[in-house]
């Protein structure tokens, strides 16, 4: 468990990367912003969080439901989902826009899927759409 990072995971610097390519600029984990999403673009007043699909408890393949002291874990993801619900509350009544990159959008799909996911998150950068969601096959 120690060598489970809650950030700079690999679908995060990879997504970084790309979007810095492209030529955003951000700021990361800022604290100053509820929930310290993993990308703040202040200027655009948008965030980006890149969500672990098992941490947050996703519902897609790569979710499932250790065997082994299965009480503490659905404890564990319940509460996780619920701070990101009030992370996105919070967020909202503060004015910023809000995207969500889960970890299946980059996983599995073959090397052109970082790059078509940064495409989506540019031209939604570059709109004015509130939230918005990125998900697995």
């Amino acid at each position: 468990m120690s060598g489970i990072r809650g950030a700079n995971t690999r679908p995060e610097l990879a997504i970084r990367r790309a979007l810095h390519r492209r030529g955003f600029r951000y700021r990361l984990h800022s604290p100053g912003v509820p929930g310290k999403p993993d990308l703040v673009f202040p200027a655009r007043r948008a965030v980006v969080f890149v969500h672990g699909c098992f941490w947050h408890g996703h519902d897609c393949r790569f979710f499932r439901l250790p065997a082994t002291r299965s009480d503490f874990w659905k404890e564990k993801i319940a509460r996780n989902r619920a701070r990101d619900a009030e992370v996105r509350a919070l967020l909202t009544a503060s004015g910023w826009r809000q995207m969500v990159i889960w970890e299946c959008a980059l996983r599995g799909r073959g090397a052109g899927a970082v790059e078509e996911v940064t495409g989506r998150v540019a031209a939604w950068l570059d709109s004015d759409s509130p939230f918005a969601e990125l998900r697995g096959p």
